[in-house]
């Protein structure tokens, strides 16, 4: 793949919302992380979602044109409110969600305006939560049908989520990102007799023919494959804050080294960085600059903690 300075264009689709954590309110919703971690990495993202008529909408919006996300494709809605999500973080930093239901990115409604937005995009990143209702499902599929290169980013929370949405949005996906809970999930819906992580993955790529996909694996790092290759990188070695966001700071910073022309190799070990760095900290989306990201970078390097030996398999 050719490196190029060209700014890259990405549209970041479904839910924006406020984690309600223990200690506090953050912005969140993957769709909306993964598109602050994007533009932090020099790629234009666009949000196309939804927020209430409401003073949580209005924060959230302000807070995304401070970060210099533009909110010109997230509409607002006059009956349902801004979506929050309530967390809960046990003593091994796992985190689980109450998603309330109904909320104002439930209703995400097509607009011919998007036609020319997609035209200028060069990915369409989008989860399985948006499509736990019909409005948002609907107008998710019209864009997977303009869209050129589809990527998704797993999120299987339920209920929120039907085995036949996901399997039709795995047709049209071209890079895949999820956790190995959800691998295994997924491909047990699909087949009983897969005994190994590679049965899985080949399932995956010949029902489906997905030529990219990511497994997180938290501790234990990451592993890439294609039809011709496996890469593995382990995990940054961090104190934990918290994992809120680390595997949406893991997809931005893949996708953003990937599309401005790097090597799997590169985005991978960029991508590790940014989820150890988002790890060790507090939120989903803390601030911080491009030299901090490569001065943590460099400092897990040269500790050998993050990607000691990157790992080619060729299957």
């Amino acid at each position: 793949m050719k490196k190029t300075t060209e700014r890259k264009n990405v549209i970041c689709f479904g839910e924006i919302l406020w984690d309600i954590l223990p200690a506090s309110a953050q912005p969140g919703g993957a769709p909306m992380n993964v598109a602050y971690h994007l533009n932090k990495l020099q790629v234009q993202a666009h949000l196309v979602s939804r927020t209430g008529q409401d003073e949580p909408g209005k924060q959230l919006r302000n807070l995304l044109t401070e970060w210099g996300l533009p909110v010109t494709y997230c509409g607002t809605d006059a009956v349902y409110p801004t979506s929050e999500v309530h967390a809960r973080v046990n003593a091994h930093h796992e985190v689980s969600y109450e998603i309330l239901y109904p909320v104002a990115w439930d209703f995400i409604s097509y607009q011919s305006r998007y036609s020319d937005l997609l035209a200028s995009a060069d990915a369409l990143v989008f989860g399985s939560l948006v499509t736990r209702n019909e409005t948002s499902r609907a107008t998710l599929f019209k864009l997977l049908e303009k869209s050129g290169y589809n990527v998704f980013d797993v999120n299987l929370r339920a209920p929120h989520y039907a085995p036949e949405h996901v399997k039709q949005l795995l047709q049209a996906t071209d890079l895949l990102k999820l956790n190995e809970h959800e691998l295994i999930l997924i491909t047990d819906w699909l087949s009983s007799s897969c005994s190994s992580e590679a049965d899985r993955i080949q399932l995956l790529q010949e029902k489906f023919g997905i030529q990219e996909i990511i497994v997180t694996k938290g501790s234990r790092g990451a592993s890439f494959f294609t039809p011709h290759a496996q890469l593995d990188c382990a995990a940054c070695k961090v104190e934990v804050a918290d994992t809120v966001g680390s595997g949406d700071a893991f997809l931005a910073a893949f996708l953003a080294k990937r599309l401005q022309g790097n090597t799997a190799e590169v985005a991978l070990a960029y991508a590790a960085a940014l989820g150890g760095f988002v790890t060790r900290n507090h939120g989903a989306c803390p601030d911080y600059t491009l030299s901090e990201l490569e001065e943590f970078k460099q400092s897990q390097e040269a500790a050998k903690l993050t990607c000691p030996e990157t790992l080619l398999q060729v299957l």
